[in-house]
């Protein structure tokens, strides 16, 4: 279940997604299956091969793309891949903002 996030986050996420970028959009986030997270991170892209490129600099595989029908495919990211992620992408703003740390 997602929570703390904006409409606005959300329509400026599509709008890079749309525009052709890698985009990031973190937020609260509940799941039984990952009980010690709080949050995720959608790094998400319009082009499929483009989203994969990017995410084989950080040894994500292809196959972990969250394939969707409406254009709006994207990774999730979590845990310390979710933080370091974000600090080569320098987007230390999420970070912060959620008070994200390695584990």
């Amino acid at each position: 279940m997602a929570f703390g996030i904006k409409r606005e986050e959300i329509t400026e996420w599509k709008s890079k997604i749309d525009q052709g970028e890698i985009a990031f959009l973190t937020h609260y986030w509940l799941d039984d299956r990952f009980q010690h997270m709080k949050t995720v991170t959608k790094a998400g892209g319009k082009n499929l091969e483009d989203l994969a490129e990017w995410g084989r600099k950080y040894n994500l595989k292809k196959e972990w793309i969250h394939q969707r029908i409406d254009g709006y495919s994207h990774f999730d990211l979590i845990g310390d891949i979710q933080y370091e992620i974000l600090k080569k992408e320098g987007l230390e703003q999420h970070i912060s903002r959620f008070n994200l740390k390695r584990r």
